[in-house]
């Protein structure tokens, strides 16, 4: 479908020199002197380089569907990841570098939100938080509950949080996933 800057909303995904481009953030200008256009920050999605642009409000942009998915991830080989359809059951590989250092709290079975144009895979994501089990930190100290101090613990699939010190090793927590943060202890 065909579309111009002045159809841009936020998140939408276009083609531009074969390169799929993600709309971050536009703003449409009319200066005093000279042609209107539109102020553009863009993401190229192969590469997820940030960039800004100015486009003319006339110039005929091809818009890309993008289809999300749910898939389950199952176990890794060499530098990717396979993960499995949980409609079809159809496996693909998708490179663990997609997920950066969140992939230090992937576990199997984990659900995976991937971001497909066609069947190339363009981003994939883990849930907002995550549940993971202490495999190691130092023991807790009674009465340690009053201060924001915190101590480094190692959890399931070998990622470091950082997390009170009235935490033990065994204990299940709650990460946010995007920034290794401890949210709260995991009601079983």
């Amino acid at each position: 479908m065909s579309i111009t800057p002045n159809d841009f909303r936020n998140g939408i995904i276009f083609e531009q020199d074969g390169k799929l481009i993600q709309v971050v953030e536009f703003q449409h200008v009319k200066p005093g002197k000279g042609p209107a256009f539109v102020r553009c920050k863009l993401r190229n999605l192969m590469t997820g380089a940030l960039y800004e642009d100015k486009i003319r409000p006339n110039v005929k942009l091809e818009e890309v569907r993008v289809e999300k998915k749910v898939y389950d991830y199952l176990y890794s080989e060499g530098e990717d990841m396979v993960l499995m359809d949980k409609e079809t059951y159809d496996q693909v590989h998708v490179p663990t570098e997609m997920l950066g250092k969140q992939a230090e709290l992937l576990l199997e079975n984990e659900e995976l939100t991937v971001a497909m144009h066609g069947e190339n895979p363009l981003s994939v994501e883990m849930p907002l938080t995550v549940v993971r089990q202490i495999t190691f930190c130092e023991p807790g100290v009674k009465g340690d509950t009053a201060t924001n101090a915190t101590k480094a613990a190692t959890v399931e699939g070998g990622a470091t949080v950082q997390v009170p010190l009235f935490i033990n090793e065994g204990e299940r927590i709650r990460v946010n996933t995007a920034d290794f943060k401890y949210v709260e202890r995991a009601k079983d």
